[in-house]
């Protein structure tokens, strides 16, 4: 579907492939090693997998060499992601040459698309499964050890894993996803997540809150709550129809659990986040003031093509009321260029959007059309490459200067950091990210991970925010 530029946190690990381990330690007779693509929810996916494999007896491993079985978490929003997935499978079966008892299999979003293609085709892989079928591994992987190709990628309307406690992948030990919901019902018509991942389905309300208050208790400062549009969040309790929890009073609770804890979350659908959930942010400090909108074209017209069910003047109204009762707030978007019919008066509107947003982070992508979503099926993909790839230039040139103009009206300032580590570019520093989710390097001093610490920001790039620490917060 599309072709991403993305202006990423320099410490962020967002939207990377990663080989991780998990934070326990002990003695495992079979390894698994996992690589996960794409979003949030590909990466909580796998803590998920990791925790089902633990109790089968595997243990993660950071080399592919010494595992017994390789799985691949996939994404298929973008055909990039999918050709790197492509190649990394051809150099694992290089590896399976050497040892024939290695299991491959792919994880997530390529698998329903792709299932027959991978495992007959290209006989690439021994697995393939799908996003809801994930119970299913141990099965299969003792069917697949017999030398029987295996595929489940069926689809549930029930399934979200809110039983399973995640094993931590690669973690950090301060900051966390927890996902609240699976699936999605917006039929954008560019995007193929729900046919790859069902309809939309919540949680129970009280498995959330056992995680992140289990989190909490292990010594994390920081849940991120994931979901394809959490601000449609809604859940029933089973026993007393009378309660029902929308997004803004699942945030709340989530917030009550600890002043201590810092709360986010993503993503929101601009026609789904109500005043509730602006209220409630602006009520508890420790609920994060930043939002990740979307808002894809500024162009009504092209709005429409893409079904996103705003306008223009009605995204513009949202942005209002969000600055009206959280001044303070952050905003992110994505935007695409060069959807099928994309004119350039349509064009120079997403810019106008973009300079009256004045957006502090955005991932910014070309189109290019993915098989199976509406888009495909119902429109031309006519707008020439090479004029794709000029607007998207000029989205990312006039981004670039609203992010350095964001960072540098933050200098002078003072800002509560979570310290999550130390920087990836000198081990004399710290990195943490304040309330509006901006990067903050710092001297080390004697400041430690998992710790408020109010750092002055003396300095800035257009990604980070340069500082010294004031003192523990």
């Amino acid at each position: 579907m599309l072709e991403q530029v993305t202006k990423v946190h320099d410490e962020s690990r967002q939207g990377e492939a990663y080989a991780p381990v998990a934070e326990e330690t002990r003695t495992y007779t079979k390894k698994f090693y996992i690589e996960s693509y794409g979003c949030q929810m590909n990466f909580n996916d796998s803590e998920i997998v990791a925790s089902i494999l633990k109790e089968e007896g595997f243990g993660p491993t950071r080399n592919v060499e010494e595992a017994s079985l390789v799985l691949l978490n996939t994404c298929s929003i973008r055909e990039k992601a999918e050709a790197t997935v492509r190649k990394r499978l051809t150099e694992f079966r290089k590896i399976k040459q050497r040892n024939p008892e290695l299991l491959v299999g792919v994880l997530g979003c390529m698998a329903e698309r792709l299932k027959s293609k991978l495992i007959e085709e290209e006989k690439l892989v021994d697995m393939v499964v799908g996003p809801d079928a994930y119970r299913t591994l141990p099965a299969l992987i003792e069917e697949a050890e017999t030398g029987q190709k295996t595929v489940n990628v069926l689809l549930s309307r029930e399934e979200t894993y809110g039983d399973i406690n995640p094993v931590r992948l690669d973690s950090n030990g301060v900051t966390a996803f927890v996902s609240i919901m699976r699936g999605c019902n917006n039929m954008c018509s560019f995007c193929v997540v729900p046919f790859t991942r069902g309809r939309e389905r919540s949680r129970d309300v009280a498995s959330i809150i056992q995680e992140a208050t289990d989190l909490f208790n292990r010594g994390y400062r920081e849940v991120t709550l994931l979901g394809q549009n959490v601000d449609s969040y809604y859940w029933v309790n089973p026993v007393n129809a009378a309660e029902e929890i929308t997004f803004a009073r699942l945030l709340e609770k989530v917030a009550q659990i600890s002043p201590l804890l810092r709360v986010r979350f993503s993503t929101s659908h601009p026609k789904d986040i109500t005043d509730d959930v602006l209220f409630t942010m602006a009520r508890y400090e420790n609920i994060c003031k930043y939002i990740h909108l979307p808002v894809q074209s500024g162009s009504t017209r092209i709005l429409q093509l893409m079904n996103r069910t705003y306008t223009r003047e009605w995204y513009i109204k949202k942005v209002d009321r969000i600055r009206e009762i959280l001044p303070d707030c952050a905003l992110s978007t994505d935007v695409i260029t060069g959807f099928c019919t994309e004119t350039e008066e349509d064009h120079q509107d997403t810019l106008s959007v973009m300079e009256y947003a004045r957006y502090d982070l955005a991932y910014m992508f070309f189109y290019s059309e993915r098989p199976g979503t509406l888009a495909a099926r119902r429109y031309q993909d006519d707008v020439p490459e090479e004029v794709k790839k000029r607007r998207l230039a000029e989205v990312v040139e006039l981004h670039r200067g609203h992010s350095l103009q964001s960072m540098q009206r933050d200098v002078g300032k003072t800002f509560k950091v979570l310290v999550e580590g130390t920087s990836k570019r000198s081990e004399e520093h710290l990195f943490g990210r304040t309330d509006q989710n901006k990067v903050l390097i710092f001297p080390k001093e004697d400041h430690r991970k998992g710790e408020y610490v109010w750092v002055k920001v003396d300095d800035c790039t257009a990604g980070t925010l340069l500082g010294t620490a004031t003192g523990k917060a």
